[in-house]
């Protein structure tokens, strides 16, 4: 675990010099329109759900608007982020739970984010830190299960158990940022087809678990 936690460390700092201004790529304005975009994001990318939420975000700005949305017109209106019927269901269901057990806001404790229709420990976790600058745990997505594979820190292949393995070995302080950069590197270079290890600035560390063609 010490290894892996100054790997860690060595890791943060290459990467915090790559991608200086590393932050969340969904738009949104308030708690809200955030927990929306990231129920969007399943299956999804970032830069598509941006591009549906620029309109969706003109008709719908609060837990009322979305509680008060008719599921049939909301499914259109999203339907480009695929799984559309589950998401609008979710979404409706979850601003309805807003309204009635937390008096319009979105809740601010993992707890009871958890309640949320649609809404598991990675949401939870983007919602507590970019909205309530909150540090509960470490999102996990895609890019954070392959690349933190790939880069030894974790032999895990649940969302949940990587998790527990990161907060283990990176400060808390550090826990956002530190998602934000490895998703920015995910997508920039270590890449699920084929990784750019040639010009990866953490070639020199990486042991390339699970990595079969790289470039």
């Amino acid at each position: 675990m010490a290894a892996n936690a100054s790997k860690a460390k060595e890791i943060i700092s290459a990467l915090g010099k790559e991608y200086q201004n590393a932050r969340i790529s969904l738009n949104f304005s308030n708690p809200m329109q955030l927990l929306v975009s990231v129920m969007l994001s399943a299956q999804c990318t970032d830069k598509m759900v941006n591009i549906v939420t620029k309109g969706l975000f003109g008709k719908y700005k609060t837990s009322a608007d979305f509680a008060g949305a008719d599921l049939k017109a909301l499914e259109q209106e999203i339907r480009p982020t695929g799984f559309y019927r589950n998401k609008a269901r979710n979404v409706i269901n979850a601003a309805k739970m807003i309204i009635n057990d937390f008096n319009g806001k979105v809740p601010d404790t993992m707890e009871s984010l958890l309640e949320l229709p649609g809404v598991a420990r990675k949401t939870a976790n983007i919602v507590l830190s970019n909205a309530y600058g909150k540090l509960e745990g470490i999102a996990v997505d895609t890019h954070m299960r392959r690349v933190n594979y790939r880069l030894g820190l974790t032999k895990k292949t649940d969302p949940d158990k990587i998790e527990q393995d990161l907060m283990k070995i990176i400060p808390k302080r550090l826990w956002s940022s530190y998602t934000h950069l490895i998703i920015r590197h995910g997508r920039a270079v270590c890449k699920a087809s084929v990784p750019h290890c040639s010009r990866c600035v953490l070639n020199g560390i990486c042991p390339k678990e699970g990595v079969t063609k790289k470039v």
